[in-house]
């Protein structure tokens, strides 16, 4: 019986070639957008969840609370050990320290080679609470100073095939650091990123604030804290327990810290805290979701309208004593076929496909490498739902034909049943395709109106140069400087801390106004630059005028947002009063007031920020440069840089793809939405030609008879469209508000956020009334322009 189904399935596939070919097509499509969903959430489902005891592994982080709440993924330097010593609530609890690129020198048969490799400092308990297996050497002897273990990617990377265990290279010319163990190469799925790992007591030699393990002033976000709890701990009772560091270790400091604990599992997912936000994984998955739908749609669709030319089938099977059951799992069977050889093409699309999804979103994703249970179930049930959720309906339809009328060839699509779920179908098919492309084209608007809207500074031709830490003297930058800025193509140019909206460059700390005995409820950024700061990055002055060149700090500039903190109703009032900024970091007059500029991403409020020339904090260059000799001129900086700096390497960026890059995370996302919004088009638009195909073929007899009776093509086309016409405006009636809704909650996470304009929402339905056209006329004209004479001469 079951062989029975397979062969008359294949047989009616076969005979209609058009319709199965229109069926697999939009299913494949549908599958393999599937299969990369199903891979890009498996990845991030991942993230942590293979070290051992992860279920009681925690990171503690900090909420700050002064005239608002600010969240570090970090702590205080003196927090580990005073959670290590004062309570028994953790087996194991280490320090983590993240450096970023650092400059490591190898000497090799009296030859220096320097290269820049990601660093982090640990303590030597860090890899008994991560499991970060070793290859060969060992990591307790981590707890010396000037000791490393490296990954066996870095190894082969550096030293080849040779043993590099007991070898030295040189951290950023002073220290000599021994390699005493290989760790296996950490999985793409980990918060931690580092291919060097340095022991904690080498860190004293770098920085004094970090490795201070009394230190309680304030919090690097560099800093991380993580513990092995022991089994079955209450954890709000630990977060109420650690609150009490806050009057016992910072007793005088009006920023309140709460200490927290968030689970290894949360880490990845929480972007308080710099993870990633979960609503993307859900937004994607029903996306995939969508396209299957639009994909059985076509297929339930067509299946449906085609039961005319099946019921003469049914008739005969039902008279020779079929039972409605067996024919619906006739039918089913043929679903299964479709959909199985769907399948198969969308494996196929989605391995050609995952290239492009990789460079997209900067992953490795492989579909060999996650063949698994999981994945094999996951496209089990992928298959068995869509052949049960596109089969169901039409399977019922076909057997419940009466064969008296099936026989006599009077059955009519009425008696066949199914035109209003059609129509609720198409429709629900027109209004998806409406959601996405008007969440397409929202993304796109504030993408483009933050990068491109005036940010309240200068972006553009300008190159952000790097300083070595070391030697940051005022007479070295003042020289280098003079001798870049004399190049003629070198416009202005600007020793500084940071850009003014650099966002991986962000220094809060605590400000004293006017000689108060107390420090403001709010924290102000530093934003540390020479004289030349302003002019640089075309900053505009609202009060007072710019610092003076001096040889001690004892003037600053301040932003609007300063004033307004302070309750002041115009910036000329906060000219002449005194500000003492981190202690003594900082102590002078204010002199000048900035238009506020937006100092971190859209996302974020404007912060009070103070500019003032402090040579010590300089670490980079702002050059603004003619982008006619851009070329000519960085070669130029590099040659002037080099001189100064032989032992480091050279680095650069231009300022404007720093302020594209704090928006990378939408520009992803909006080039898979266009992707997808393409997708579901097409797939509703094979779904609409076939339908027109069988509206044409059914309708050849009464075309023949308008075109006799004066019929014209235009008239043929409305005759063709006008269901459709309904259809669609009923579709961007249900869909506008639908949309207006997701993406109001997706711009909330906007401080500063583009206007949901009307016209998106006359484009999107423009955009589908204009494609269906295209789609239905060629079939129209087509039927139009045939001679009328054959046209009724049909059957």
């Amino acid at each position: 019986m079951i062989n029975n189904y397979f062969k008359i399935a294949w047989r009616n596939l076969t005979k209609r070639k058009g319709f199965a070919f229109i069926n697999i097509i939009g299913l494949a499509l549908g599958f393999g957008c599937s299969i990369i969903i199903f891979l890009f959430v498996s990845y991030h489902l991942k993230f942590d969840n293979f070290h051992d005891n992860s279920d009681r592994i925690y990171r503690v982080v900090t909420e700050e609370h002064r005239d608002g709440i600010e969240y570090e993924a970090a702590v205080p330097p003196g927090f580990a050990l005073a959670f290590r010593t004062e309570y028994d609530y953790a087996e194991k609890v280490a320090k983590y320290v993240s450096r970023g690129s650092q400059l490591l020198t190898i000497t090799e048969e009296n030859q220096n080679k320097r290269i820049e490799e990601d660093i982090a400092y640990v303590e030597e308990d860090f890899f008994s609470i991560f499991n970060f297996p070793l290859v060969n050497g060992t990591a307790i002897s981590l707890k010396d100073p000037n000791t490393t273990l490296i990954t066996e990617g870095a190894s082969k990377r550096i030293y080849g095939n040779e043993d590099p265990i007991g070898k030295t290279f040189t951290l950023n010319n002073k220290e000599t650091i021994t390699i005493i163990g290989i760790l296996k190469d950490l999985p793409k799925t980990t918060l931690i990123s580092a291919d060097f790992f340095l022991s904690f007591a080498t860190l004293k030699q770098y920085d004094g604030f970090m490795s201070d393990e009394n230190g309680w002033g304030g919090i690097n976000s560099a800093l991380q804290c993580f513990a092995l709890l022991y089994p079955n701990q209450n954890i709000k009772q630990i977060e109420q327990e650690i609150f009490g560091f806050v009057e016992k270790h910072r007793p005088t400091s009006k920023n309140v810290h709460h200490y927290k604990l968030q689970s290894l599992s949360n880490v990845h997912f929480n972007p308080s805290y710099g993870g990633i936000n979960p609503k993307m994984l859900w937004i994607f998955s029903l996306i995939g979701l969508f396209l299957l739908v639009i994909a059985s749609i076509n297929f339930i669709n067509i299946s449906t309208a085609q039961s005319v030319y099946r019921s003469k089938e049914v008739g005969v099977r039902k008279v020779l004593g079929s039972f409605k059951k067996q024919l619906f799992w006739q039918f089913m069977t043929e679903t299964f076929i479709i959909a199985l050889v769907s399948l198969g093409f969308g494996v196929v699309l989605s391995v050609l496909a995952l290239p492009y999804f990789n460079s997209v979103f900067d992953l490795e994703l492989s579909l060999l490498g996650a063949l698994n249970y999981s994945f094999f179930g996951f496209v089990l049930v992928l298959l068995l739902g869509v052949s049960l959720f596109a089969g169901s309906y039409p399977g019922i339809i076909l057997a419940r034909i009466a064969p008296i009328l099936a026989l006599k060839r009077k059955l009519s699509q009425k008696d066949a049943g199914g035109l209003m779920i059609r129509k609720v179908l198409v429709t629900l098919q027109f209004t998806i395709s409406m959601v996405l492309i008007i969440g397409t084209l929202v993304i796109n608007k504030q993408v483009k109106y933050a990068i491109n809207s005036d940010l309240g500074y200068d972006k553009s031709a300008i190159v952000m140069v790097n300083l070595p830490d070391e030697d940051v003297t005022p007479l070295r930058i003042e020289g280098l400087k003079n001798r870049i800025a004399a190049f003629p193509s070198v416009e202005k140019i600007s020793a500084c801390f940071a850009s003014p909206g650099s966002g991986d460059s962000q220094w809060g700390t605590s400000v004293i106004y006017n000689n108060k005995p107390e420090a403001e409820e709010f924290s102000i950024q530093t934003k540390v630059g020479d004289i030349d700061y302003l002019n640089t990055f075309d900053l505009k002055l609202v009060a007072g005028r710019n610092f003076y060149v001096k040889d001690s700090v004892d003037e600053v500039v301040v932003n609007e947002t300063f004033a307004r903190k302070l309750g002041l109703q115009t910036p000329e009032e906060v000219l002449g009063k005194t500000v003492q900024i981190s202690g003594n970091y900082v102590r002078g007059t204010i002199v000048g007031v900035i238009a506020d500029f937006h100092d971190r991403n859209f996302h974020e409020n404007i912060n009070p920020i103070y500019i003032a020339p402090k040579a010590i904090g300089y670490n980079e260059f702002a050059i603004k440069i003619n982008m006619n000799n851009s070329e000519a001129s960085l070669n130029y900086i590099e040659e002037e840089w080099t001189q100064l700096y032989p032992d480091f390497i050279f680095g650069y960026d231009f300022l404007d793809d720093r302020v594209a890059n704090e928006y990378q995370t939408e520009q992803r996302f909006l080039s898979l939405t266009k992707l997808f919004s393409g997708l579901a088009i097409f797939i509703g638009c094979l779904g609409i030609y076939g339908l027109i195909l069988f509206f044409v073929i059914q309708k050849t007899k009464e075309i023949g008879i308008r075109k006799v009776l004066g019929g014209t093509i235009s008239h043929i086309l409305v005759l063709v469209m006008q269901d459709f016409l309904k259809l669609i405006l009923v579709a961007g009636l249900i869909a506008s508000p639908l949309a207006w809704y997701f993406m109001s909650e997706w711009l909330q996470s906007y401080t500063y956020k583009t206007e949901l304009s009307w016209w998106i929402y006359a484009v999107a339905i423009g955009m589908v009334l204009v494609i269906t056209v295209v789609t239905a006329s060629y079939q129209a004209v087509k039927a139009a322009k045939v001679n009328p004479v054959k046209s009724l001469r049909t059957e």
